[in-house]
């Protein structure tokens, strides 16, 4: 809902600040003294391209400001684009949309202070109102609506939506099919390159822990000369020692036993008899490993070479096809798996075409009666239209929800043809229109505009409020080729719109009929008049007494006649309100 609306230096506007209510606003006034700016305004915060011409003589830019409150759903939908985009507020319900152009030709969109560009602007303000007259800005006008339109008056949301989960699946399947059914030439190399991978890694029989096993094993054949002369050194001077020097077991023989004299005559060493005798049997067992180490050491160049190919080998694999054993024996078997699910390939597409063709005709079913009940909601539709039109003097206008279907060999099954299904189902859906007795049905978009496209889009909007989400609507001079007694109905029914059950809308009309205007809500006089030798755009919310004076100017010339009558319009709304 559109609650401010600020403009500055906008054609003979010099300065305007607006606040609507959430209900019936019109606007009155004599013809040139602004009220299709104000509406050209908003139009500018839905995305419009702005022109230099518009900023107001003497000043170098024009702005416009509006601020939105937003319900709980039309949130939702708006802060899926803010969050984004980056461009959420710290007041969630409030949405505050800028325009600013300058004479340089710059052109500047804001969004909630932050600047945007023109398409993400008109992304944003497309949800939020609409202007009749504006076709960019008119939901009726959007083709793909309609569907969506006819399925909320219908009450077929539910029905859709069962479809569309049926669809997705349908869809789900035909896209692993298609992964399936790739060109065989690729499948083939892709077969050779997974076979030859996968038997690669497979015949090296990798153990995890080979490759630190082995680079171990390499240090002691590459150095077992060194290895052997150095135990042999070690041993020696543990157990056989020289001509010179008594082996270190001997040596320690010696003290023991004078360590063991020690101890008789003082007790105190007993302690380090004690490690003595331990540090001798060390030694001993020292001896006897070094020995069995020395003999152990293999000098053998045929083990070294054996052991360097098989390293070659596991460094090899780990360039193509990890950084260790551990990753290269994964690659293996993600190979494999990959193998043996192209292998069974032929199975699963059969699996898949049965899947898919099941499908198709469940589908088609669903579309089918979906379809047939689409067909019965456009006929109720139309009625209730036609009978709205009549009652604002377009008695003799035909209406029509067209569902056309297209033919397409790989859709679903609808009796005996196969038609184009999406989660929408095989209708496609468009609003006709016939305003002329004798003349055909024609798209709604191509209607001529004016009063009577004004008139044909309340009606639409009278029947569809349940069905329109759109917060705002706008009409502009709603009341031209039309007079007094269905301008109070058209003033009814704009008033109607607000009070809907399910889904109220705020409504802003520009009208020059008092049967229209008695029915406000918020009734604002827009006026001109010369200040400083400039023309300027001024309004005043108008109360009681002055909206008496403002519709007896509409009647005619003020008297009490005309006073009267504007009364007696304002009585009569009131009753039909409070009622």
């Amino acid at each position: 809902m559109l609650t401010e609306l600020t403009i500055t230096n906008f054609a003979i506007i010099d300065e305007l600040h607006l606040r609507f209510t959430s209900g019936f606003n019109v606007l009155t006034g004599e013809t040139g003294t602004g009220k299709s700016i104000i509406i050209d305004t908003v139009s500018l915060l839905l995305g419009e391209r702005a022109d230099t011409t518009l900023i107001r003589a003497g000043a170098d830019r024009a702005q416009v400001e509006g601020i939105f409150r937003l319900d709980a759903g039309l949130h939702a939908q708006i802060n899926l684009i803010l969050e984004r985009e980056g461009l959420e507020s710290d007041t969630p319900d409030t949405l505050v949309l800028g325009r600013e152009i300058r004479a340089t030709g710059r052109n500047y969109c804001r969004v909630n202070g932050r600047t945007v560009n023109l398409s993400l602007l008109e992304e944003i303000g497309l949800p939020l109102v609409d202007i009749h007259g504006q076709s960019e800005h008119l939901s009726l006008l959007r083709v793909r609506a309609h569907q969506r339109f006819l399925d909320s008056f219908g009450g077929l949301d539910a029905q859709r939506q069962a479809l569309a989960q049926e669809a997705r699946k349908l869809q789900a399947v035909r896209q692993e099919l298609a992964g399936l059914l790739r060109d065989e030439q690729e499948l083939a190399r892709r077969v050779d390159q997974l076979t030859y991978q996968a038997q690669e890694i497979e015949a090296a029989r990798l153990q995890p822990r080979e490759e630190e096993d082995l680079s171990a094993e390499r240090v002691r054949l590459a150095n077992a000369e060194q290895l052997n002369q150095l135990a042999g050194d070690a041993y020696t001077a543990l157990f056989e020692g020289s001509e010179e020097q008594l082996p270190a077991a001997d040596l320690l023989g010696q003290a023991v036993r004078a360590l063991n004299q020690l101890a008789k005559i003082d007790p105190s060493l007993q302690e380090q008899e004690g490690l003595a005798e331990s540090l001798a049997i060390q030694t001993d067992e020292l001896a006897r490993t070094l020995h069995d180490y020395q003999e152990s050491v293999e000098f053998s160049p045929a083990r070294l070479a054996q052991v360097e190919e098989r390293l070659s080998l596991i460094y090899g694999l780990k360039r193509k096809y990890g950084h260790s054993i551990k990753e290269v024996l994964a690659f293996g078997e993600r190979a494999q798996a990959e193998l043996e699910s192209i292998t069974h390939g032929e199975e699963r597409i059969e699996e898949l075409r049965e899947e898919e063709e099941r499908l198709r005709h469940i589908v088609g079913g669903m579309a089918a009666d979906l379809s047939q009940a689409r067909r019965e909601a456009g006929e109720q539709l139309a009625a209730e239209v036609e009978t709205q039109l009549g009652d604002l003097s377009m008695e003799g206008t035909r209406f029509a929800a067209d569902l056309a279907w297209t033919e397409d060999p790989d859709g679903v099954y609808v009796g005996e043809q196969t038609l184009a299904c999406d989660e929408r189902g095989i209708d496609r859906i468009e609003f006709l229109i016939a305003p002329n007795v004798g003349e055909g049905l024609k798209p709604l978009v191509k209607v001529a505009s004016g009063g009577e496209t004004s008139r044909l889009m309340l009606a639409l909007k009278t029947v569809l409020s349940a069905a329109d989400e759109t917060p705002t609507l706008i009409f502009d001079e709603i009341d031209q080729g039309i007079g007094g007694r269905v301008g109070s109905v058209v003033g009814r029914k704009l008033w109607g719109l607000t009070q809907a059950d399910s889904l109220q809308h705020q409504v802003l009309c520009v009208t020059h009929l008092p049967q229209i205007a008695g029915y406000a809500d918020s009734h604002f006089h827009v006026e001109k008049g010369v200040s400083r030798q400039r023309t300027t755009t001024r309004v005043r919310v108008l109360e009681k007494t002055d909206r008496v004076e403002e519709l007896a100017v509409m009647l005619g010339t003020p008297s009490d006649g005309t006073r009267r009558s504007a009364q007696e319009i304002l009585e009569e709304a009131a009753t039909v309100r409070s009622g």
